[in-house]
């Protein structure tokens, strides 16, 4: 071989060997990738079962303080010495014992409501998959009663996770934010939900606010003491059966003390507040001025043919929180 046909078969091996270099480097690169993305999705599901656990044990152990407010100030405004007087003190004496020991508040800890607002892209099936676990977990530490059950066989396997539990209403949104706020919804407040279609007879409750306000005032009415009062109305006017109910319990997200941009909105909602603490129902039906903390009413496009009043009703024990969290799953902020 001669010096050039050498030099040429040298570079040409030194080529083979630069190109594989480049390959191997170029492979490791992508494992390295594919390494580093792995871990950052572990990273982030550990992150946000860790932040869903903790705001399932807030929102079950420590009333919003837009609520215990109220109830503070309700408690001033009975008659010392009065059953309603005493029923409240044992209320917020029930308050504190549940956050200093860091359990829930009431014993039936509810169905499980989320409301999870994201940016558009978010990964909402493993958001999903994580907060079953972070249920199921929070049940073995005891934040949560073992309280979802099978409907078929009447079987609780303990888990609060199956069929529609929990509940998840996800909204996207254009902003970076993931915001998560979460309701335990109790069944003897549930339970004494209503809704109505007017006209109502019954009532004299036509299709106008006026009969929005006999249907509202009749539920206050039928519910007595029985929904573990006082309590809070999330409503809706309008709507089908099923959306009518489900924007009345987003109502319950508002805060206690904000008004109602809507202003033939927020009178209704002063006028019923107003109304109700005149009935003498009071806290658990044992008379008094406070039937109920506070009444939030929106309202929604609905049919010529229909006209549904939708009435969530939420006991004293108000159980709702949220959480901020920042680009890894860690809380950031807590909403309320």
């Amino acid at each position: 071989m001669g010096v050039s046909a050498r030099a040429a078969s040298r570079h040409a091996s030194q080529c083979e060997a630069c190109h594989l270099r480049i390959r191997t480097s170029t492979g490791f690169n992508k494992i390295d990738a594919l390494r580093r993305k792995a871990y950052a999705a572990a990273n982030f599901m550990s992150e946000l079962l860790n932040s869903l656990i903790e705001l399932i044990r807030r929102t079950s152990a420590e009333i919003p303080g837009d609520v215990h407010k109220v109830i503070l100030a309700s408690l001033e405004n009975e008659k010392q010495g009065s059953l309603a007087a005493n029923a409240l003190k044992i209320v917020d004496q029930n308050i504190a014992l549940a956050k200093n020991k860091s359990q829930p508040i009431c014993q039936d800890t509810g169905s499980i409501l989320f409301y999870v607002d994201v940016p558009v892209g978010y990964d909402q099936i493993t958001f999903a998959e994580t907060a079953r676990e972070a249920v199921t977990l929070a049940t073995k530490k005891g934040y949560l009663r073992q309280n979802s059950v099978d409907s078929l066989t009447g079987k609780n396997d303990g888990t609060n996770v199956g069929p529609g539990a929990p509940a998840f209403h996800f909204h996207q949104h254009r902003s970076a934010e993931v915001s998560v706020k979460l309701v335990l919804k109790g069944g003897g407040c549930e339970n004494v939900g209503a809704q109505y279609s007017l006209p109502d007879d019954a009532l004299h409750a036509n299709r106008d606010l006026d009969g929005c306000r006999k249907a509202i005032l009749d539920a206050v009415l039928q519910a007595q003491g029985k929904g573990c009062g006082p309590g809070v109305l999330g409503v809706c006017i309008g709507g089908d059966r099923a959306t009518g109910y489900e924007l009345s319990k987003t109502q319950l997200l508002r805060l206690l003390d904000d008004r109602n941009p809507e202003p033939k909105l927020d009178a209704l909602e002063q006028d019923i507040l107003k109304t109700a603490n005149e009935l003498g129902i009071g806290p658990m039906g044992f008379g008094g001025k406070t039937t109920l903390l506070g009444v939030k009413i929106c309202a929604a496009n609905r049919v010529p043919a229909s006209y549904f009043v939708s009435i969530s009703y939420m006991c004293w024990a108000f159980r709702r929180q949220g959480v901020l969290l920042n680009g890894v799953s860690k809380i950031e902020k807590w909403i309320y």
